[in-house]
């Protein structure tokens, strides 16, 4: 017999999605025959693995150890790296994703964000091997590998459901900066039709609704504009679909600078003898969060900001826009809290 005890990290899921995990091998139809035979049972009683799990639960598994090692299976080894963590509480934490950093795999070998993530939890022990088994950090938005910035992760299953629902309603505000071609001398809300091509991963934007198309809204304002004529443009994100920013301001004619799939040959060709830049100059800069009460009551009305990669900085000096950078909110909350 197996007993486990529900830890704060864990509590908030249904014990069917707690079993899954824990029991990752198993077929679901075991799970729920064990339920029905109580050879899993829930503090004591039987269950049906529709149960909301709260702290200190008790769960008692009536199985062989032959059949725990057989379901359980093993817990691969996390991955390390430096992380620049923007802020962090005892539900969630944001991480200033660098350049070339997937946010969660593509494939079954990748390394993304999510197990640097997980890694930087074990290390500092707010994570064990053993809560791997039920519950795993995750990512609540995303960014393009060559996107910097801002990237939400939720430390534990409550922080996780509460801030993927903030993303999903949209009750976030959410800011880019980015470097475009031309000049773009007024600030403009467009919308728009965005179709993707999933085999060439490439999308394109129409003003009229197309079939397999989603509708698209973006916000942006100047903040300066370079001797060379380009502009720094504050974008806000109204809805989050692939490449929005990037293929929206290209269709607009003001492309991003640095994006060889989208942008200018020449202009991208330039930026690259002068400074180095091999990626879309595109940097998820400020997160502002609503008013709220609950586990995340204290981003209540605040705003998180991510400095922008030093090679974004480097080229922005050089067009004289650095200083448009210095942008502060009264309510910026600090590095860590």
């Amino acid at each position: 017999m197996k007993q486990l005890v529900v830890k704060e990290i864990e509590s908030g899921q249904r014990l069917d999605k707690f079993l899954g995990k824990y029991l990752k091998e198993a077929p679901k139809s075991f799970l729920y025959k064990m339920l029905r035979k109580k050879n899993i049972t829930l503090n004591g009683k039987k269950a049906t693995g529709n149960e909301k799990l709260q702290p200190n639960d008790e769960i008692k598994l009536f199985l062989s150890d032959d059949t725990l090692e057989k379901f359980c299976g093993e817990e691969k080894s996390s991955s390390r790296t430096e992380l620049d963590i923007v802020y962090e509480n005892n539900h969630v934490l944001f991480v200033n994703k660098p350049v070339g950093m997937l946010s969660q795999k593509a494939e079954k070998e990748d390394v993304s964000l999510v197990e640097y993530i997980t890694g930087y939890l074990l290390e500092e022990k707010f994570l064990t091997k053993e809560d791997l088994r039920t519950f795993r950090p995750g990512v609540c938005n995303r960014l393009d590998r060559n996107t910097s910035g801002i990237v939400a992760a939720g430390k534990t299953v409550q922080g996780l459901q509460e801030m993927s629902q903030w993303f999903k309603e949209r009750n976030l505000h959410k800011y880019y900066l980015t470097l475009v071609k031309g000049k773009v001398e007024r600030p403009a809300h467009v919308k728009g039709y965005l179709w993707k091509d999933e085999k060439k991963n490439k999308v394109a934007v129409f003003q009229e609704k197309r079939e397999g198309s989603l509708p698209i809204e973006t916000k942006y304002e100047p903040l300066g504009i370079s001797k060379n004529g380009d502009t720094l443009l504050k974008v806000e994100l109204l809805t989050g679909r692939s490449h929005q920013i990037r293929s929206h301001l290209a269709g607009l004619g003001h492309p991003v600078i640095g994006d060889w799939k989208y942008g200018s040959k020449e202009k991208n060709e330039n930026f690259r003898k002068k400074y180095g830049i091999e990626f879309q100059l595109l940097h998820a800069w400020k997160l502002s969060f609503p008013k709220t009460e609950g586990i995340l009551k204290e981003l209540s009305l605040k705003t998180i900001t991510a400095d922008v990669p030093e090679k974004f900085q480097k080229a922005l000096k050089g067009e004289g826009l650095l200083e448009f950078t210095s942008e502060k909110n009264k309510g910026d909350v600090k590095k860590h809290e």
